[in-house]
């Protein structure tokens, strides 16, 4: 039996879990310390070139535009992710892109037909 244990038997296995769980939680721990500096120095980096920015805007007297820089990233943060659209949806698109303006404008012209014609109905009936 000594023979299984030193061979890799069962004694040895329980040590090997550990050191292998040792080293996945350092090299997850080292992962998020390399993100963390990487994300600091990002915005670092950042910090000096909006300085830059403000310096040029303060010698040529511009203004700066945050209502667009602010409004762009809430509409589409990360276009992988906006809502799918339906296959309804993209039925009706599809519809809407086939139909040239003439066809809109016969549309336009048979419902304003129909609706007089029922007016005209409804004001001369006959008895």
């Amino acid at each position: 039996m000594d023979i299984l244990g030193a061979v890799g038997g069962e004694g040895g296995d329980d040590d090997d879990k550990e050191k292998e769980e040792e080293a996945e939680r350092e090299r997850q721990e080292a992962i998020r310390e390399a993100e963390e500096r990487r994300k600091e120095k990002h915005r670092k980096m950042e910090e000096e070139r909006e300085k830059m920015r403000q310096e040029i805007r303060d010698k040529y007297n511009i203004k700066k535009r945050e209502e667009v820089q602010e409004m762009m990233p809430q509409e589409e943060p990360n276009p992988l992710m906006r809502k799918k659209k339906t296959p309804e949806e993209l039925a009706a698109e599809a519809e809407a892109e086939e139909q040239d303006e003439f066809t809109k404008l016969k549309n336009t012209f048979e419902t304003h037909v129909t609706e007089i014609k029922t007016q005209i109905e409804n004001r001369c009936s006959l008895q």
